[in-house]
């Protein structure tokens, strides 16, 4: 079995915010754009090989579908990459102060 966690430094990860929950809530909503992202880009490669008279019955596997599916699922996770950013300063985010 291959060991691949990584332990992160919370002091590291809550530096550039000053609180870590505002941190985990900029890598969040980046992981959600980064899922989006690739899921439309899967979607527009697969809908090549829609076909809308296709039934269930007259489904076949097409090997360069798998490939594409694959590919996909050999990617790093929408969260590690959302992580890797933003501990390569590599996120813009701002802080909205309330007005008082």
């Amino acid at each position: 079995m291959i060991n691949n966690t990584v332990t992160r430094d919370l002091s590291k990860l809550s530096t550039p915010t000053g609180n870590i929950y505002e941190s985990v809530m900029i890598m969040s909503k980046r992981a959600n754009q980064i899922a989006a992202e690739m899921k439309q880009e899967l979607n527009a490669k697969l809908e090549e090989f829609s076909s809308y008279a296709d039934t269930l019955e007259e489904t076949f596997e097409n090997r360069e579908q798998i490939e594409i599916s694959r590919h996909y699922e050999r990617q790093p996770k929408p969260t590690l990459l959302a992580i890797n950013e933003f501990e390569g300063n590599k996120i813009y985010y701002r802080k909205i102060e309330n007005p008082q």
